[in-house]
């Protein structure tokens, strides 16, 4: 099996740009935890440090070697062309934005929090636009083929 470096679809370019986010934000997280808490708008540690039982660190170490995980699945999804793969995120990554934005409007967490369900929304939008026109193009492509010479 021979697997591509780039997408050969429009959809999977968003699969892969996606990907490449979220395992940069990934890595991010594993190697400078306090500069993903600030930039998603949480309020940074006190001077004297964290509290007894504070575990922000350890969730946020979860966090970010999932977003690493699941940004390299992406990657190598978007090289095999994994259309299937690509339509099942979709809906998903609509419900993640759903959620991450009614946690903002319900005030379990920081409105700098809004941003990263917005990113999921955007994406799984992108790609749900990408995959209604790599389903055109193949269609007008098959109907070209079909027509005698």
């Amino acid at each position: 099996m021979e697997l591509r470096i780039r997408p050969s679809s429009r959809a999977g370019w968003t699969m892969s740009a996606f990907g490449v986010l979220a395992a940069g934000m990934g890595v991010v997280g594993l190697a400078a935890p306090d500069a993903l808490i600030a930039a998603m708008g949480f309020a940074e540690a006190p001077a004297a440090g964290r509290a007894d039982g504070d575990h922000t660190l350890t969730f946020l170490t979860a966090s970010s070697m999932a977003a690493l995980n699941m940004g390299v699945y992406y990657v190598f999804a978007a090289a095999a062309d994994w259309t299937a793969f690509f339509r099942w995120t979709v809906p998903f990554r609509l419900l993640t934005c759903t959620v991450f934005t009614l946690a903002v409007l319900g005030d379990r967490a920081p409105t700098g929090f809004v941003g990263v369900g917005l990113w999921e929304g955007a994406g799984a939008l992108a790609t749900a636009v990408a995959l209604r026109a790599d389903r055109r193009r193949a269609a007008g492509e098959s109907r070209t083929a079909a027509v005698p010479a």
